[in-house]
């Protein structure tokens, strides 16, 4: 059966610019985000993972255009959402939705969570307060809160609590597409468990699609189909989630998962040490964005930006090992 594709980006980019002297001068640009380009297929959930500061979270934002991007495209069911107005724009908004990563952050401390949840179908026309509120239930519900916390402010829940509510305001309009950035990295890890579990469970039931972008490797297997990595705003893999952690072709991702601690007091781990820092966006370097640290650089890594490219049957890498 031939997946069919979802979500469809390519080549995207998002340069800020820096500016300064008396005269706000652009002086510069981040490349926060230097051309990626993936798909992400009906019902599966593509896993985006990388250091902080790689670009994931920019991406995932640019994807729902609360970011406008600086170049490429972003194809959802087929429209170009860079051609939609401000107005059909929050239309298909209906059809894609974001978890932040800090949930507290997201959730107006000033309204109630019954308001908070009724909010998106006041924006998207549901004119029945009755409608409303019973639909605000049923959401509380659905991501395991009782009714009766709708008349509570955010603050009064816990950190799961929170994220839980902020999962149950994208699920509102019925959207085929999540995009959680980093849902659980504020969260103890026995309740990212149990909102990792919601998700799994929400996404069988109302047949949702997820980028799921994170920085801890190990949540991002249990969860995903698929893994992309990224490095200084590139994607450098991109492989079924069990060959890549079985197979990984990038030294990037294997020094990341020679980093994941085994729980096995007898297990020798061989850890890849990366030296130096990451490369600033800002003055990113010429060549393989990555060469400054590989341990298997060549001179032609140097010069030559490597290209994207299926070196596997549904495995891309960007490496001039396999060239």
């Amino acid at each position: 059966m031939t997946k069919q594709p979802l979500l469809e980006v390519e080549n995207l980019k998002k340069y800020f610019p820096i500016r300064g002297g008396s005269f706000g001068k652009k002086v510069g640009e981040v490349k926060a985000v230097d051309g990626v380009s993936f798909v992400i297929h009906k019902g599966e959930t593509l896993g985006l993972v990388g250091e902080s500061g790689c670009g994931k979270s920019t991406t995932g934002r640019m994807l729902l255009r609360l970011l406008e991007p600086s170049e490429g495209n972003i194809y959802f069911e087929g429209t170009d959402m860079r051609k939609l107005s401000n107005s059909e724009m929050r239309k298909m908004r209906r059809e894609m939705q974001m978890v932040f990563q800090d949930p507290f952050a997201s959730l107006n401390p000033r309204h109630t969570v019954g308001k908070i949840l009724e909010e998106p179908f006041i924006v998207h026309g549901e004119k029945d307060k009755k409608a409303r509120k019973e639909k605000v239930y049923e959401l509380l519900e659905t991501v395991g809160l009782n009714s009766y916390h709708a008349k509570r402010y955010p603050h009064q829940f816990s950190g799961g609590q929170r994220q839980r509510i902020g999962i149950a305001r994208a699920l509102a309009v019925n959207p085929k597409l999540i995009v959680a950035d980093e849902p659980v990295s504020a969260l103890d890890v026995s309740i990212q468990s149990q909102v990792l579990n919601l998700l799994q469970d929400l996404q069988q039931k109302y047949h949702l699609t997820y980028l799921f972008i994170a920085h801890d490797l190990g949540v991002v297997r249990h969860i995903s189909d698929r893994v992309g990595v990224m490095y200084l705003g590139r994607l450098v893999e991109l492989s079924e989630s069990d060959r890549l952690y079985d197979a990984p072709k990038h030294p990037y991702t294997e020094a990341l998962l020679s980093a994941v601690p085994i729980p096995d007091v007898e297990y020798v781990q061989n850890r890849i040490i990366l030296t130096g820092d990451v490369p600033s966006p800002a003055n990113p370097p010429t060549g393989c964005p990555f060469h400054t640290r590989c341990p298997k650089v060549m001179e032609k890594c140097k010069t030559n930006v490597p290209n994207f490219k299926e070196i596997e049957k549904g495995h891309y890498t960007a490496c001039h090992l396999y060239d």
